[in-house]
């Protein structure tokens, strides 16, 4: 990986994915890797500007590589994910997902509840799960190994704030990560 040029961490539902991005300017040289992965190779491009688009994750989630001359001999490379750029795309899906990362038996696990289909993710794996109308709101019930854990989501009471969604791992609140 000589030409390596660009390098970029894209947190998905089924896990944070790193795009690695290799131009040859001089041999006209394009490969995008997908975790470490060879997903693109294209050699002897006469056109060096352009884009690369492919897919990431369990989801086949649509990235392009936008390739632009700045000035001369130098070059731009941008990431967009869904048509979106890298930050709004980052900005718009901390509004739809919460991801949890707790350490239990020794292990780690990332947990993602996307908001708008209720699929919870752990590890890069869909979980099967079994929602129930409760009281002050609604839970979604799965387990982690023999942890019995369920999301609980409550009205804040404020329509700004939306709905609350809460991990609960063996009757404990997991504290959830900053986006």
């Amino acid at each position: 990986m000589t030409d390596l040029v660009a390098v970029w961490d894209v947190a998905l539902s089924d896990g944070v994915h790193k795009i690695e991005f290799e131009h040859g300017t001089t041999s006209g040289k394009r490969v995008v890797y997908v975790d470490g992965k060879e997903e693109i190779r294209k050699e002897w491009m006469f056109k060096l500007v352009g884009k690369e688009t492919f897919y990431v994750g369990a989801a086949k989630t649509k990235a392009t590589i936008n390739i632009d001359a700045i000035s001369g001999f130098a070059y731009e490379y941008t990431l967009e994910i869904n048509g979106k750029s890298l930050k709004k795309y980052m900005e718009d899906r901390s509004k739809t997902t919460n991801t949890w990362v707790l350490h239990m038996d020794g292990e780690n696990f990332r947990i993602v509840l996307e908001k708008d289909t209720m699929d919870v993710w752990c590890n890069g794996k869909k979980l099967e799960t079994a929602g129930e109308f409760v009281d002050d709101g609604t839970e979604t019930h799965f387990s982690i190994g023999n942890h019995d854990c369920y999301i609980k989501a409550v009205s804040s009471g404020k329509r700004k704030e939306g709905i609350i969604h809460t991990l609960i791992v063996d009757n404990r609140e997991i504290p959830e990560i900053a986006s």
